[in-house]
């Protein structure tokens, strides 16, 4: 039960909660920066209106909305793994990535056809151009920490959906199920076009990504097509991949002074 959760329950509680902590303890509205699922989660919060009386700004880095561009084989590979048998082969609801499940998982995942794991972190992300070894490294060992299946499971449900150009909540299994938790026969949709337009955003996102792709990204600036022009600004880093952002020795100057710049203006 511990771990029956997915990305749904992140955008609805903890990320309310630990904005809302914060708003508690200061008195101040927040400057929210995301990276990949802190942009979806954030992106998904917002479109149902959450979060927002307590945002001054968000800044998401790679944002995640849609996946239809994503090239990235391994994702979609495991995407489809757990998607089929292989998640019933498991046999638990937590999924560790350095524990003995992920570790057998993932040697499944690199014998499928067309997968090339010699360079996980390439294959996962894009070619990413600015990190160093020393900082991939601690990324491996510390911060790739267990999750929930479900979790990864909606990742692979997100997939099917992003590619008819929506995004859902988790969808779970039968229309029995779905109208217990949701009062309708399929999963809800999130709309992105439903964020405030009055709310500042900073999206940056790279040349090189292979899971927030260039189009992708662009798909969602679509639906914030009427955002009010003074809050809304893009920022494309064409050199960059998905971690760049996060770890890159040059993201001080690349992204950061921008970003703070973006929230000096919007404070």
């Amino acid at each position: 039960a511990y771990w029956a959760w997915s990305w749904d329950e992140l955008a609805s509680y903890d990320l309310p909660a630990t904005v809302g902590f914060v708003f508690q303890q200061t008195g101040q509205k927040l400057h929210y920066v995301g990276h990949s699922m802190g942009t979806l989660t954030a992106l998904s919060a917002f479109s149902e209106g959450k979060l927002v009386d307590k945002i001054k700004s968000a800044a998401l880095l790679t944002p995640v909305a849609y996946l239809t561009s994503m090239t990235t084989t391994i994702g979609r590979a495991a995407a489809s793994a757990f998607a089929g048998e292989m998640l019933g082969a498991l046999g638990v609801a937590e999924f560790d990535p350095k524990g003995a499940v992920g570790t057998k998982f993932l040697e499944l995942v690199c014998a499928m056809p067309g997968v090339k794991c010699y360079d996980l972190m390439a294959s996962l992300t894009g070619p990413n151009c600015c990190l160093n070894d020393s900082t991939v490294d601690m990324y491996l060992k510390h911060e790739l920490q267990p999750t929930s299946v479900r979790t990864l499971v909606h990742f692979s449900q997100t997939l099917t959906a992003f590619r008819r150009g929506v995004i859902t909540k988790y969808d779970h299994g039968s229309s029995t199920a779905n109208v217990a938790a949701y009062g309708l026969s399929s999963p809800p949709e999130y709309h992105m076009s439903n964020i405030p337009h009055h709310l500042p955003l900073l999206l940056s996102y790279g040349g090189g990504d292979m899971l927030s792709d260039v189009k992708d990204v662009q798909l969602l600036l679509n639906d914030l097509s009427n955002h009010d022009a003074d809050k809304l600004e893009a920022q494309l880093v064409k050199e960059y991949a998905h971690l760049d952002f996060v770890m890159g020795v040059t993201a001080e100057q690349v992204v950061y002074d921008g970003l703070i710049a973006f929230f000096d203006k919007h404070s």
